[in-house]
This record gives structure tokens, C-alpha cells and sequence, in this order.
């Protein structure tokens, strides 16, 4: 029995016209002896880079995306990047691959493109798909014309990959042989799936980081450069530090760091600067700020402020916003 591997980069809404399609393309396929996978990106969005693994079960796959206001979106594009470092090159050269591209906004076109020539580049054989506009979901899903033209496209497809029919040369093919001949390493299929596992487990890659943080230090020190980590310890003397406090002002802030799970409390009064992890008198809290550690150390760094980071939504925040404002003006770095 042959596979065709479905891989979804939508977020799952009942509404998303692109599930419709997927359901009508596997019922094709079932009923013509072909065995249908789903894999949806967002129920397992860690283990998106081991997925490229499945492809060497596969005779062929869809990529189907869901253009809500722009793009492809960031899961699909994540298996992509994941099929181009971590892929198995040998194998995706013999599969063909349909995309599904369903638009409730703009831009349908410009992805179905974008997805054919993905696929070219990383040497595979793609096809001709489903690229549509839908401007009512239920209008569209009740449509015996838009039902009839999903099936036959499906058919197609079938014949395609059942037949492994000749696909017309492309210059991205061309393109794919440089750009691979020009990757530093050069590794087997098992080494890139075993290299794949390893980048999807949270636990190996913050030891990785770890290992290598120790050994900049460890060198840093022997050059005596300043070292650029700050220790999680340290935030509340780098404030400290960097405190430009004035008469007259008493106010406070609370920044929950949210990968440490413990908040460090800013309580200035009369200009003068406490810092640390408890709130030694409970006083109340004026701006409670919810940010990583990671973030923190990029505004102590001077790479981001507390302002830009907040407009950017990297950072979310409650309480008294003039006083937020006032976060870059009291630390400067």
C-alpha cells in the first residue's frame, strides 16, 4: 500500500476552509487503496524538527497552509527549514508533493509559488495543487462544482505519484546542487535525523548552552575580556548599577520572569533603589512587568528597551503604563 503524508500548518479552527480540503482529498485517496497520514503542526509544535523522519515512509506529500492574513505561517515554514537541515535529501528527490493554499484574506497565489518552489529547492517533485480564495467557508464547503473540482485534482495527484510520472527539469534543481555543495557539513541521512532529535529536546540543547556559555568564560578569563553573560543572580546589582534615580520619586515594579518562575521586585523610594527577589515590606506593586530572563538580560545589555520591547509585544505588563515609561529613564545602560 502506497503513503501520502498530509502535513497541516493551520491552527486547527473549526472555520479553516483548508481542513475541508484535506478531508475531500483523503477520502479520494482512501478509496483509491492509498494509506493518509495528517500530521498537524500546531498539536506538536516542539517536535516539528524531527519530522522531516517521515518523509521516508511517504510516496508522496501535501503541504497545506492556511493564509489568514499573510504567508505561509511560522509551523509550516519551521518543517520546511527542518526538511532543508535536517532531511533526508535522497529521499525527498523521489517525492512529489501537492500544495493546498486556502486564503480567507489576500496572498493565496504568492504561497501555492512560494510551496512549489520550496519544494524544487530542496529537490523534490511538485505538483499541481489547490490554490483558492474563500470568502464564506460554509458557501464554499457546500459547493457540489468546488467538491467535484477537489476530487478530480486529487485523482491527478494520484496518477502522478502511482505512475511516477516525469516532471520537467527546473533551475532550481540547479540551484539546490550549489547551494547543498556549499554547506559546511556534509552529513549522512542518520547523522541529520539523529542531529534533528537532539535539536528538539529542550533538556540537550539548554546543556549545549550551557557547556558553551562555561567554556566563553573559561577563555574570556584567560584573555581578560569582560565577560557579556550576566548571571541570573546578578540582575537585581546590574539595575543597581545602572540606577538613576531622583528626589521625590517613590514607585516600584515587579518583573516576573516567567522562565525562572520567581519575580524580582524594584522598589525606589526617595530616589533610592531596592532590589531584590521579595517584596520585604508587601508593598503594592505599581507596574508588574511578565517578561524571560532572556529579554531582561537583552535590556541590560543595552540590545532592546523596556519600552520597544513592550511595543513589540515581547514583553507584557499591568498596572500604572506612565510609570512603564519611566523604566529607561530611571535605568539607563
Amino acid at each position: 500500500m502506497m503513503n501520502v503524508n498530509i502535513y497541516y500548518g493551520g491552527r486547527g479552527l473549526i472555520e479553516d476552509p483548508t481542513i475541508y480540503v484535506m478531508n475531500k482529498i483523503t477520502e479520494v485517496l482512501e478509496e483509491l487503496n492509498i494509506s493518509v497520514h495528517r500530521y498537524n503542526l500546531y498539536e506538536d509544535k516542539r517536535n516539528i524538527s524531527v519530522l522531516p523522519k517521515t518523509l521516508k515512509d511517504a510516496d508522496a506529500v501535501i503541504l497545506a497552509a492556511s493564509v489568514e492574513w499573510l504567508g505561509i505561517g511560522g509551523l509550516l515554514q519551521q518543517f520546511l527549514d527542518a526538511c532543508w537541515l535536517y532531511g533526508d535529501q535522497e529521499a525527498i528527490q523521489t517525492l512529489y508533493m501537492m500544495p493546498v493554499v486556502l486564503s480567507t484574506t489576500y496572498g493565496e497565489q504568492d504561497c501555492n509559488i512560494f510551496l512549489k518552489k520550496a519544494w524544487d529547492l530542496l529537490g523534490g517533485l511538485p505538483c499541481d495543487g489547490i490554490c483558492a480564495y474563500v470568502e464564506n467557508h460554509v458557501d464554499f464547503e457546500t459547493n457540489p462544482a468546488y467538491a467535484a473540482f477537489i476530487e478530480k485534482r486529487a485523482e491527478n495527484f494520484y496518477r502522478m505519484f502511482s505512475k511516477k510520472m516525469c516532471i520537467l527539469p527546473s533551475s532550481d534543481n540547479v540551484v539546490q546542487e550549489t547551494v547543498s555543495r556549499s554547506s559546511l557539513i556534509n552529513l549522512t541521512p542518520q547523522e541529520s535525523e539523529q542531529l534533528s532529535m537532539y535539536v528538539s529536546d529542550e533538556t540537550y540543547v539548554k546543556t549545549q548552552k550551557a557547556d558553551i556559555q562555561e567554556l566563553s568564560e573559561m577563555f574570556r578569563k584567560e584573555l581578560g575580556v569582560e565577560s557579556p553573560f550576566i548571571p541570573d543572580d546578578d540582575y537585581a546589582g546590574q539595575l543597581q548599577k545602572h540606577f538613576y534615580g531622583m528626589p521625590d520619586i517613590s514607585l516600584s515594579f515587579a518583573l516576573e520572569l516567567t522562565d525562572q518562575g520567581r519575580t524580582l521586585y524594584l522598589l525606589i523610594d526617595d530616589g533610592k533603589l531596592t532590589a531584590g527577589y521579595e517584596n520585604p515590606e508587601d508593598k503594592k506593586v505599581n507596574a508588574t512587568v511578565k517578561l524571560k530572563s532572556t529579554q531582561l538580560e537583552s535590556i541590560i545589555k543595552k540590545e532592546n528597551t523596556m519600552q520597544n520591547a513592550f511595543m513589540n509585544g515581547e514583553v507584557t505588563a499591568k498596572g500604572d503604563f506612565k510609570i512603564l515609561r519611566s523604566f529607561d529613564s530611571l535605568f539607563r545602560f
